[in-house]
């Protein structure tokens, strides 16, 4: 029986893609090219010279299971829901800072309507005291 050399390593790069690609991803590695040469036992150059049609294979398997929702690894999804509440707690942040900035101004206009009634009232009172001395009027004595 004739040995392919050449079938060894094919076979071990298909292996890792299936494993990569079903998940669970192992600890340690990502679902990307660098990890299926380190699971393949196969340098990265070799995967780029002599196996450039597997590599293509994996792309395209990894790229049409993301797109269908599905994520082998399971740290890159954790990533993207991190991402998505980010971005939401982001425009969360963003209204309370403009609500925030609205009661700031709604606080100066209230405090300087306040100290306006204040400075009415003083003068108000200095007027009706200024009236009342002016107003009394001694009576006789009997």
């Amino acid at each position: 029986m004739m040995h392919n050399p050449q079938a060894e390593p094919e076979a071990r790069i298909r292996n890792a893609m299936r494993q990569l690609l079903a998940g669970p991803v192992p600890d340690g590695l990502k679902c990307d090219v660098k990890s299926l040469c380190t699971l393949a036992g196969v340098p990265r150059a070799t995967l780029y010279r002599t196996y450039p049609h597997l590599k293509a294979e994996f792309d395209r398997q990894r790229t049409a299971a993301q797109e269908a929702g599905q994520q082998p690894d399971p740290r890159l999804e954790q990533i993207e829901r991190l991402k998505a509440e980010v971005a939401t707690l982001r425009e969360r942040l963003s209204r309370k800072n403009t609500e925030l900035d609205a009661l700031k101004q709604f606080q100066t206009t209230a405090l300087s309507r306040l100290a306006a009634q204040d400075d009415e009232i003083t003068v108000l009172r200095r007027e009706l005291q200024a009236t009342q001395e002016t107003n009394v009027r001694l009576l006789p004595n009997r």
